[in-house]
Order: structure tokens, then sequence, then C-alpha cells
């Protein structure tokens, strides 16, 4: 048996949901059957239907200890999932490790970034405002309520809001045209077409039917000579998206001949296998992270106005050996 007293964020909530809230390894499916077999009671009395729970109220849950230390075990959190970048009362912006999906779904195992955070912060109301991959680490944004996470969507479709990354990449780049960006950066753009398949994504120099318009921007920002296979060298560099479609800066650099390090789907094993990580195993994950967001200038009617001109930014955590 567990119990617990009903806090503000549990208060006015139906008791499934409330009971979810305290013990997150329990799934609605017990909880309904709980009550079914009226093994949840409120106060001391045995409830069978999901009755709503109000402020200061004692919870028991009568289902054997076993059930709670099996889940428990099973769900036990991913170490160090993530870390707080900044936050704002309507926003949380945080730092994702690499390997942690930001969402459940098909082939994507029970932990994932925005079921770890709504635990965290009691918040069942969080909600991501865009996406990176599972094995791309780095800067995401998220919303703490409805009206919060519309308006920080606003940002990305009206273009308001630039997203930069870094990686670590095969070879040095030199392609493209110079441009100056809105910060002043001076960087090379480069433009392509993207094919989009049920697995992945190709890429074209030329435009083919059905194919949509990707543009990129970079710079290099140091390079490692000699440290690649057979004496080639490596290159760290920044990219921002001009265009933000699926896979676009893994799937555009390794077409240019500039795969990221450690890129199992765009790049080639035998090179991957190369390299080394930190500790002197194999490299687990692309080295790719998202480092950067700024935002223009936001509308006074966006309730993210206040962050108009501000920039968050993370060190990329490379695990690669150089």
């Amino acid at each position: 048996m567990r119990s617990f007293e009903v806090s503000k964020d549990q208060a006015g909530k139906h008791v499934i949901r409330a009971a979810i809230l305290e013990f997150p390894v329990l799934t609605a499916g017990q909880l309904q059957k709980a009550l079914k077999h009226k093994d949840i009671r409120i106060d001391g009395k045995k409830v069978s239907s999901d009755v709503v729970v109000e402020l200061g109220q004692k919870v028991e849950v009568w289902l054997p200890d076993g059930v709670f230390e099996k889940e428990e075990k099973k769900a036990a959190p991913i170490k160090d999932a993530y870390k707080t970048v900044a936050e704002t009362d309507d926003l949380l912006i945080v730092n994702k490790s690499q390997g942690i999906p930001v969402h459940g779904g098909k082939g994507v195992g029970k932990e994932n970034l925005i079921d770890i955070v709504r635990k965290d912060t009691r918040n069942p109301d969080m909600d991501l405002c865009h996406r990176i991959d599972m094995n791309t680490g780095g800067i995401v944004m998220m919303a703490k309520n409805k009206a919060a996470l519309e308006d920080a969507i606003a940002l990305f479709k009206d273009d308001l809001l630039i997203k930069r990354y870094r990686c670590l990449v095969l070879g040095v780049p030199d392609e493209g045209e110079t441009v100056i960006c809105e910060d002043d950066a001076i960087m090379k753009e480069v433009s392509a077409f993207l094919e989009k398949t049920g697995s992945g994504v190709y890429v074209h120099d030329l435009k083919q039917e059905g194919d949509l318009p990707i543009t990129s921007r970079y710079r290099v920002m140091n390079v490692y000579k000699g440290k690649g296979p057979d004496g080639s060298d490596v290159a760290d560099i920044e990219v921002e998206l001009v265009t933000g479609r699926m896979h676009q800066i893994r799937a555009q650099f390794a077409h240019m001949g500039y795969p990221i390090v450690g890129d199992g789907n765009y790049g080639r094993n035998k090179v991957n296998s190369f390299f080394r990580s930190r500790e002197g195993g194999k490299v687990r994950y692309q080295q790719l992270f998202a480092t950067t967001l700024l935002l223009r200038k936001i509308p006074r009617n966006n309730r993210h106005f206040a962050l108009s001109g501000r920039r968050f930014q993370i060190e990329p955590r490379y695990d690669v050996k150089l």
C-alpha cells in the first residue's frame, strides 16, 4: 500500500490522475482496476468511482508493494536526462542528453524527456514546443500551459526563432556563398533539395519531383588536423538552419562529403569505428547538438514578448577523443 496527501497540483483532479501524478510508475488501467475492487480509499473511505479529490485529503492506494517495487524498478529514471538552461513563468528550456527521445511513440522506450520533465515539475500540462532527434543532444523548449504552447509555436511558425547546432564532421567544408547573419556572424550558405522517404531522406543537387528545398548556413569553429582516418582532418562546425527539414544537417553535410562523426545512417560505419569515445570505447551517438536559440523581435501580443532579442546557448558535449 502507498498513500499521499493531496497537494495543490493534485487538488481538483480526479483521483486516478492525482494518483498518477504521485506515483508515475502506475498506469490508469491499474488504478481503474483498483477502483473496481474498492482498493482506493479517500480519508479512510473506500471509493469505486473516479471522484475529484480536494486539497489535504489522504488517498490510499491498496495495491501490493510488489506492484510498486516492480514498476519502480522498470521505470528507474534516466540519470542526467536533462539540465535546466533557463526558465520563465511560461517556458522551460533544457539541455537534453543524447539517447533520450523527446516523447513516447512506436519503437520508443518507456522513458522520454517530456514524461520525465512532467514528473520532475509535477506539471502534467508541460508540453514540447519543438523536437530534436533522440540521438541529438541539446536545447529543447517546453511550455508550461496551453496558452504558452500556442504562442511558442507561433515563434517557430512566424520565423521569429533561429536555431543553431554544433557538430563534428569528417573533413573541413568550404563550399557556399558567404553571408552575414542576423547577429553579424559570418557564415557560408549552402542549398540543395531533399527527398523524404519512409526510412530517411536523400539530398539532391538538382530538384526532382516531390523534393523540398533546403538551406543551411555554417562556419568552421575549429579544425583537428590529422585526427580522422588516414590522417584526414575533423572539423567542429556551427550550423544555422534556414529551413528545418527532417535530418537536414545530417543528410546535407553527408551529401556534401562531410558526414557527422558517429552518424550510422548518413555516415559510414567503417569511418565511425575509427573514432573512440573519451572513455576509450565505441562512439555511441552522432556528434550533433542543438546549441543555440536566438529570438528575433517578438510582437507585443505574444506572451513571450519579453524574450525579444534573447540568446540561449550551451556548449556541445562531444564524446570523441581527438
